[in-house]
């Protein structure tokens, strides 16, 4: 059994979780997340809160305990609090833009503006750092959704390891590399 997959996960007054026909339906202030539950599980819904059982004993249902714990964790997570990636674009003259609510518009060094579709399950915000550079913030109650269109961001121009020029995640360190002038001096 999973330690963690044991554990009920904590649901506020706020928070409805219905489990009907193999699907698990968390509505809260955020909004309403729904996800398919494997047949290996069970949910338990009560006032202690969500309880993930596992309805066998091999290493697959040990697996899949967890797992599906960890989904309700987000699900629950999600519709109270929401989640949030920031991304910011560093270099000279890189920018981002909102147009109409639906697409991100990124100016990142190409010859081309680079157009993003943004999904209808994120919202995206577009501000400006205190030293100048484009900051991205994506913000929604699917933990996957925001993560992955985060990502998609990020893959439009990685920063590059010698200027360090490019889309990153806010706070995120990129290991340097010295180039020409630093490796022509240790001859």
């Amino acid at each position: 059994m999973s330690r963690l997959g044991k554990k009920p996960v904590q649901v506020s007054e706020k928070v409805k979780a219905e489990f009907k026909n193999g699907v698990l339906e968390v509505t809260g202030p955020g909004g309403k997340l729904s996800q398919t539950i494997d047949n290996r599980m069970g949910i338990k819904i009560d006032k202690d809160g969500i309880l993930v059982e596992a309805l066998g004993e091999s290493r697959e249902h040990n697996m899949l305990h967890g797992l599906i714990r960890g989904l309700v964790v987000n699900m629950v997570e999600g519709v109270t609090k929401g989640f949030k990636k920031e991304l910011e674009a560093i270099g000279l003259g890189y920018k981002a833009n909102i147009e109409g609510g639906k697409k991100l518009i990124l100016a990142v060094g190409f010859s081309h503006l680079v157009n993003l579709q943004i999904p209808s399950t994120v919202k995206v915000t577009v501000a400006l750092t205190p030293d100048k550079n484009t900051l991205i913030v994506v913000t929604g109650t699917d933990k996957y959704e925001v993560g992955a269109f985060a990502a998609r961001i990020r893959a439009v121009k990685p920063p590059e390891p010698y200027k360090g020029f490019g889309i990153r995640y806010l706070g995120e360190k990129i290991i340097r590399k010295a180039g020409k002038a630093a490796a022509a001096g240790k001859k």
